[in-house]
């Protein structure tokens, strides 16, 4: 079995200090005079536009294949919202990377925008492999894939029923089911549950009639002294310099907030269920020693078969590891892709 690493960096870092640090460090728009983007658009299995960014290495050679990597954004953000960044920081590590918008976001069709389809946003990996493995510099043997906070999940829904991802590495992964049932730590009741499911059922009426659409949960416009540490670092990443984005034509004030009548549909999502079958393709999970959502990753762990890892940064937090590049292990990440793809 791998053992359970642990990166070498301090630890213990008040939430304060933490923030000082993500200005200095953080890169969400990190540029690389090694790799060329390409912005490319692909149809999914239900002919819906998928919109990308295609890195590659410019050390690329003619007539040669490479190892490729789909790299999946946050829940409710864009591929610009620290897709980019695995994406460059891979490519210039000698892969081809794509960063996709899943369905409903940023440049990907979907209509009504904003709206929640697990099963879309998985389908959106395994329509990138079709992309990927259909270019000629590209070895459709050697694919796998990157999630980052929600599209860790998605992208272990899709590798459950596309062996095309050879390995999948996850980073602060939320189990979308588990959060949406439950809530964090599981404080969410059994009738809270049903409270939501009734509002968001009455809101399909209002919806249906031609009302206004209502949006829930992502992340606060403004934080105050009643707000909490998870909702100071959302905002810290989302509304402020360090990584807001707003795509044409998307009003800024709908940014990572998933309509409320299709944000139940997560209740139904069960991602970690029969992962073990994913073997032995291997896993590979990295999240922050301090990430409120580190439970998700550790669940995972233990339901997985082996070759499987959980990789766990001290001193982090969730949104620490969308763009931190002094935290974010990218050599491990190298490491776990060119050992698993055959680089």
């Amino acid at each position: 079995m791998r053992k359970i690493l642990i990166l070498a960096v301090a630890a213990g870092v008040m939430f304060s200090t933490k923030i000082a640090q993500a200005q200095t460090d953080a890169d969400n728009f990190y540029k690389s005079d090694a790799v060329r983007v390409e912005k490319v658009a692909f149809d999914n299995q239900y002919k819906m536009k998928v919109a990308g960014n295609l890195f590659l290495p410019k050390s690329r050679k003619e007539g040669e294949q490479y190892a490729a990597i789909v790299v999946g954004h946050p829940m409710g953000a864009v591929k610009e919202q620290s897709a980019n960044l695995y994406a460059t920081k891979m490519a210039e590590r000698g892969f081809v990377t794509l960063a996709i918008d899943l369905p409903f976001w940023g440049g990907s069709e979907g209509q009504p925008r904003n709206a929640v389809s697990p099963d879309l946003y998985s389908e959106a990996f395994s329509a990138a492999v079709d992309y990927l493995g259909t270019r000629p510099f590209v070895n459709r043997e050697r694919i796998g894939a990157i999630g980052i906070c929600g599209s860790g999940s998605f992208a272990i829904s899709a590798a459950k029923i596309d062996p095309r991802l050879k390995a999948i590495a996850t980073i602060s992964m939320y189990d979308m089911g588990t959060a949406s049932r439950n809530g964090l730590k599981r404080v969410l009741s059994l009738e809270q549950r049903k409270q939501i499911q009734a509002e968001a059922a009455q809101q399909r009426y209002v919806e249906f009639e031609g009302g206004e659409t209502r949006y829930t949960s992502g992340t606060p416009h403004e934080i105050n002294e009643q707000s909490n540490p998870i909702e100071r670092e959302f905002y810290e990443f989302y509304r402020t310099p360090r990584g807001e984005v707003t795509p044409e034509g998307v009003d800024p004030l709908t940014t990572t907030h998933p309509t409320l009548t299709s944000n139940v549909k997560f209740m139904n999502f069960y991602p970690f269920n029969d992962i073990e079958s994913i073997s032995p393709r291997p896993l590979l999970f990295i999240t922050g020693e301090d990430a409120h959502s580190r439970e998700f990753s550790e669940d995972a762990y233990r339901r997985a078969a082996e070759p499987k890892e959980l990789y766990i940064v001290p001193g982090a937090g969730h949104v620490d590891l969308y763009d931190r590049i002094g935290l974010i292990p990218f050599d491990k990440l190298e490491s776990f892709f060119q050992n698993d793809l055959k680089l």
